[in-house]
């Protein structure tokens, strides 16, 4: 194939797709192959030298290890947790946190030697290949994109048996499920998952305990946030990083963290995965319950609806808009004061936020104590307030009442009364 690329930046992972490409890319294109593996969590010291030694197996001319973990959780991460974002209620957005950090390491790769395209593994039918597209795009639109498996729509037993007969071996795990391990949890994809009926086995998910082979007594643990952040466990100050990977151990045992779930793709079509994700869904979980008791109702509100639609924004690809940077500025503002401590109990495959505290904490006794009583208001100026905010409802049913007209009087739709209209009256004068 004729081509005018000497020189194509490869998004390498050393799984079955993007091994693929790179030896598929070689013979193709006949130009220098350059892999770059981002790790952004999930890999070993012996993991990342055994992609090395993968990709230089598949003839690679150079390849770069960068180390983005701490991209990921500051740029990312943080957010995700400071809106408290489980997309479908469930899964804490964990790829598409890593795609845009992955993104962006290989753009400065590229843009570092000079090439004149850069590549990626995903599939025609995914979300990562728009993620990748998009990022790049915004970085770095002088470059070509290339996406072999796109191109060619294969499918990964086909690669399989391209690789095989060019001489290069293939684990048959990589065949049957695809996995990805990161910082913020690991998706499971392939076999089952395409049936929303099934779930995969035990022996696909890597990093928990099965719940029915779970015996480690249940515990409790302390997590500390400063600003909206975790910053301590059990008392011992870490980074976000040290953190994450630290609840991660301390999950395993207990079988938590593990979950499915069905979303809307990107393309709009109905993707299903499975997942691990322990300390994400603790510390969204506890973050949240600590925010309760600091922010107001309203804030409590648009933090939901904003870090919802900043999660969403990131899951398909959209890092780069503008908007991203607005609503980061105001999950910061409203996270100023999310400081304090949260209690959590791992027990048997769950996890339980058991109690929080905060000095900026809005729940005051001396004001009032939910349903006993109250010190800032009498009695009257509470059903004073009943009646004002119960009004509308009141104004909504005597209308309602004298569109319909004169009707046999109900439990459920009591018609009015002449005392009901001088109830309104008074109300109103």
């Amino acid at each position: 194939m004729n081509t005018p690329h000497k020189t194509i930046v490869l998004a390498f992972s050393g799984g079955l797709d993007t091994s693929f490409c790179a030896a598929w890319l070689a013979e193709q294109h006949g130009a220098q192959i350059i892999t770059v593996c981002v790790d952004t969590g999930g890999f070993s010291a012996d993991g990342l030298a055994a992609v090395e030694a993968r990709a230089r197996s598949l003839g690679v001319s150079v390849h770069h290890t960068i180390d983005a973990r701490a991209d990921v959780y500051d740029h990312f991460v943080a957010y995700l947790i400071k809106g408290h974002v489980l997309r479908g209620g469930s899964y804490p957005v964990s790829v598409g946190a890593e795609r845009m950090a992955q993104a962006a390491a290989v753009v400065g790769v590229a843009k570092a030697v000079g090439a004149d395209a850069v590549a990626h593994g995903s599939t025609g039918a995914g979300n990562d290949q728009v993620r990748f597209d998009v990022a790049i795009g915004a970085l770095a639109p002088e470059l070509t994109i290339l996406a072999p498996i796109r191109e060619l729509n294969w499918s990964r037993e086909q690669e399989s048996a391209w690789l095989s007969g060019h001489g290069h071996d293939v684990p048959a795990a990589t065949v049957k499920y695809s996995l990805n391990e990161g910082l913020f949890g690991t998706t499971i994809g392939g076999a089952e998952t395409h049936d929303s009926w099934q779930m995969p086995p035990d022996e696909a998910y890597t990093m928990t305990v099965p719940s029915h082979e779970v015996t480690a007594a249940p515990e409790e643990l302390v997590i500390g946030f400063e600003s909206g952040l975790p910053v301590s466990l059990d008392g011992v100050p870490m980074t976000g990083v040290a953190l994450i990977e630290s609840l991660n151990a301390r999950c395993k045992p207990h079988g938590v963290g593990r979950g499915l779930h069905v979303g809307d793709t990107i393309l709009g079509l109905k993707g299903r995965l499975a997942f691990e994700a322990p300390a994400p869904l603790v510390l969204i979980n506890a973050h949240r319950e600590l925010a309760k008791l600091v922010h107001t109702k309203w804030q409590s509100h648009h933090v939901d609806q904003l870090g919802a639609f900043w999660g969403m924004q990131l899951h398909e690809g959209l890092y780069h808009d503008p908007v991203m940077r607005d609503l980061e500025a105001f999950l910061d503002s409203a996270n100023a004061l999310v400081s304090g401590e949260v209690r959590v109990r791992l027990s048997h495959a769950s996890h339980v936020v058991v109690g929080a505290r905060s000095p900026h904490s809005l729940m005051n006794p001396e004001v009032a104590v939910y349903g006993e009583g109250a010190s800032a208001w009498t009695g009257a100026e509470a059903a004073g307030f009943a009646k004002i905010h119960g009004l509308p409802s009141m104004l909504a049913a005597k209308r309602d009442a004298l569109a319909v007209g004169p009707t046999t009087p109900s439990a459920a739709h009591p018609t009015q009364t002449p005392d009901d209209e001088d109830v309104v009256e008074e109300a109103l004068s």
